[in-house]
């Protein structure tokens, strides 16, 4: 447990996630930033001087060993997320880690299985569901009646092919990128999980899936219109009822622009997701509340993700068992 009022966490991959994550990450109400660990000492100590972290660790298993660090936040490539949160909570510590937690569902069950036993908390890194931004949106939902369509995008150029999200062996791909920000944001809009699904992949020179494009039927059979790709500009939220439109035009980042109702510019104040996903986290591990997002979202974001790579792959629609 945490000695005093503030959590102290850990940083374990100092990349470009985790340089986004500790921008603000000054201001926390509830929680101060005391470590980084790195396969690099230099790389792990570059962050921790660039952030003002009093210490720094050239293996994650250094870090890991710090008994003055409450909880981590995982920021390494896809394919390392499960392997670094099972070590993480063997060694006691909570656990933020960066999206998608896995597109296997079997592994989102054993971590958090994990983290139960031991006592601990484990929470998906969707930072946009903590935003003032999708708190508005929701508060906004009813004024368009009943639901009758939803298309969300999210895209952004990836030039440098050395990137980690155009490598296989790390689970890259755009779907396992940005494509489930369109998934968690039909799934919160609709308040309920996709029964069938069907995908549409592109798959570039790199050996991973650069277009993605996906339909998910729900319950009520709104069918809800997913897209996402590293070759455009892309960042929207559209729901379509009975009674008019809801347009988020960077739900995810808040940053191209704003809410409109019906063609109308709702206020927000904007706040920074990324330090307020932290403070939530924080809040729970001080036994102040309970963590946004749990074992139930993460699993369907996993059983989503599988099922629209293996409509992709069949070219037939695919249905999920829940």
């Amino acid at each position: 447990m945490p000695s005093s009022d503030r959590v102290r966490w850990g940083i374990l991959g100092p990349g470009r996630i985790a340089s986004r994550l500790m921008q603000d990450a000054g201001r926390g109400s509830n929680f101060s930033v005391v470590a980084a660990g790195s396969r690099s000492l230099d790389r792990a100590g570059e962050f921790a001087s660039r952030f003002g972290i009093a210490r720094a660790y050239g293996s994650y298993e250094q870090l890991l060993a710090d008994p003055e660090v409450d909880a981590v936040y995982i920021g390494v490539p896809n394919s390392l997320h499960h392997p670094m949160t099972l070590m993480a909570l063997a060694a006691g510590k909570h656990v933020l880690c960066e999206k998608p937690y896995s597109r296997h569902p079997e592994l989102v069950l054993e971590a958090f299985d994990a983290a139960e036993v031991a006592g601990l908390l484990l929470m998906e890194a969707y930072m946009w569901r903590h935003s003032p931004r999708t708190r508005r949106f929701m508060e906004l939902l009813p004024e368009v009646g009943e639901l009758v369509s939803i298309r969300s995008t999210f895209s952004f150029p990836l030039t440098y092919t050395g990137d980690a999200r155009l490598a296989p062996a790390l689970d890259g791909g755009v779907l396992m990128d940005v494509g489930g920000y369109p998934i968690s944001g039909s799934r919160l809009v609709t308040g309920a999980e996709p029964v069938r699904v069907f995908g549409e992949q592109s798959i570039g020179r790199s050996g991973v899936d650069e277009r993605f494009s996906g339909l998910l039927r729900f319950p009520s059979g709104l069918v809800a219109e997913i897209t996402a790709d590293f070759n455009s500009v892309q960042r929207s939220l559209e729901v379509v009822g009975t009674k008019g439109t809801l347009l988020s035009r960077d739900p995810w980042l808040s940053e191209l622009g704003g809410i409109e109702l019906n063609g109308r510019s709702e206020p927000v104040v904007p706040d920074d997701a990324y330090r307020l996903e932290m403070e939530n986290l924080s809040a729970a591990i001080l036994g102040r509340g309970q963590p946004l997002l749990g074992r139930a979202d993460a699993l369907a974001q996993a059983q989503t993700i599988d099922a629209l790579y293996r409509s992709a792959e069949s070219g037939e629609a695919v249905s999920l068992e829940r």
